[in-house]
């Protein structure tokens, strides 16, 4: 038994360390276009909902005309959420990485569609809290993209 034992902790492993070793997935870094495109889309995105805001805080004070460019924005915003969730799905799908990119994504595609018709709606007391919210859900994704995701050539 004492054999047994000391052959476990050669190199100063024991047993239950190789085997938590072993049983910890080591992943690949995804591929350098799928990254890229994730963070283009995501700081895209983020630029759009800043835009939101901004262009939403000209309109109440009195700037009519902005209206239209809330409404036009939105729609572009919404196109890079889309594509964006496109750029999450190919990160935890073929690239065999995180979901939580694209179930954020997702869950932003549901926020924003939810914030359009509330906005459609003039139900402005729901619309600026779920903009707020919507603004940091995308705030975290695009942080990550940027700090806690590497390409497979391990550029940040």
């Amino acid at each position: 038994m004492c054999a047994r034992a000391a052959e476990g902790t050669i190199h100063g492993m024991t047993s239950s360390t190789s085997l938590l070793e072993q049983r910890a997935p080591v992943r690949a870094a995804p591929p350098g276009w799928i990254v890229w495109a994730l963070r283009v889309t995501a700081t895209g995105h983020l630029i759009g909902v800043l835009g939101q805001a901004v262009l939403a805080g000209m309109f109440v004070t009195g700037d009519v005309d902005l209206l239209a460019w809330h409404r036009d924005n939105a729609g572009f915003t919404y196109v890079l959420l889309f594509l964006q969730l496109v750029a999450a799905v190919l990160l935890w799908r073929p690239a065999r990485f995180a979901g939580w990119p694209a179930l954020a994504t997702l869950g932003l595609v549901v926020a924003e569609t939810a914030q359009v018709a509330l906005g459609n709606a003039r139900i402005i007391a729901a619309h600026f809290p779920l903009g707020m919210a919507i603004f940091g859900m995308s705030a975290v994704v695009t942080v990550w993209t940027w700090r806690g995701l590497r390409t497979a050539g391990g550029a940040a």
